[in-house]
Order: structure tokens, then sequence, then C-alpha cells
């Protein structure tokens, strides 16, 4: 059954960039932007992820954690994070279990898609990218944000 806005959103654990156990219900302080992306190495996560890194001030002022999300290694998330200078955290969900759990695992891997979490752990706002080569930019989500929360 696919997770709707307005559901729960399942919890979690996956390991983090730090190489640490990263839980959801753990972590989650108050809302949260969950971002899903195929890999690393690809052109179009890397322009996402420099943009929410360039205008993270913008999600930080909405009091809204980014968490992202790829199919990559520990390893590789780490290098990346670095390589990029990402203030938020990543997380490696290399078997894909999350990603399954949150709709946003099809025929190659992690779908690009967004979640909006609120603190109650309710989703305000889903997002599943028909092709991966689109993603959501950092004002489209900060005016959902401002609707939503």
């Amino acid at each position: 059954m696919a997770l709707e806005t307005g559901d729960k959103a399942p919890d979690f654990s996956l390991i983090a960039d730090n190489g640490k156990p990263f839980k959801l219900s753990s972590k989650l302080k108050g809302n949260a932007l969950l971002v899903f992306y195929p890999g690393d190495n690809l052109p179009v996560c890397q322009q996402q992820m420099r943009d929410y890194r360039d205008h993270y001030d913008k999600f930080s002022a909405l009091n809204v954690d980014v968490i992202a999300i790829s199919g990559d290694e520990s390893g590789f998330i780490k290098s990346f994070k670095k390589e990029h200078g990402l203030p938020f955290t990543l997380l490696s969900d290399a078997e894909g279990e999350v990603s399954k759990l949150y709709d946003s695992f099809g025929w190659f891997g992690v779908k690009r898609s967004v979640f909006l979490v609120d603190k109650n752990f309710e989703i305000k706002y889903k997002h599943v990218e028909s092709v991966s080569i689109y993603r959501r930019s950092v004002d489209e989500l900060t005016d959902i944000i401002k609707r939503k929360l």
C-alpha cells in the first residue's frame, strides 16, 4: 500500500555519513525533508545536493532538517558529503529497504523523491519523480513547506 499525505512516516534505521546508525525516531526533533536520490556520482544528484547545500539556510529558517538518502554504500556517501561540503545528514540505503517503505524504489534502484515529515511523523507532502532527471527546486520546496507546516 502506497504512502500518502496524512499517513504516519515509517520509522527506520540506516547508517549515516559518519558511519553510525541513524534511527529516524531518535534523531527527528522537529520537521524533516527526506530526500531520496539515486546516487552520489550522478550529475543530477550532485546538482540537487549542491543546490540544497547552497540554500540550506532557507530550510533551517523554516525549522526543517534535510536528510538525504541514497542507495550508495556508507563509504561513498561519506566521501560525497566531504567533497561537496554538504551540511546535512546523508544516509546509506544500499539494500533499498527504506526506499521501498517510502515508495521510492524502482527497476533501477532508488527513485528521486521528497517527503516532508512533521515532528509527529505525519507525512505533510510527498512527491516521487516519474523520471529521475527531474527534481524539486529549493524555491518550490520552501513554498510547499510554508504552506504545509
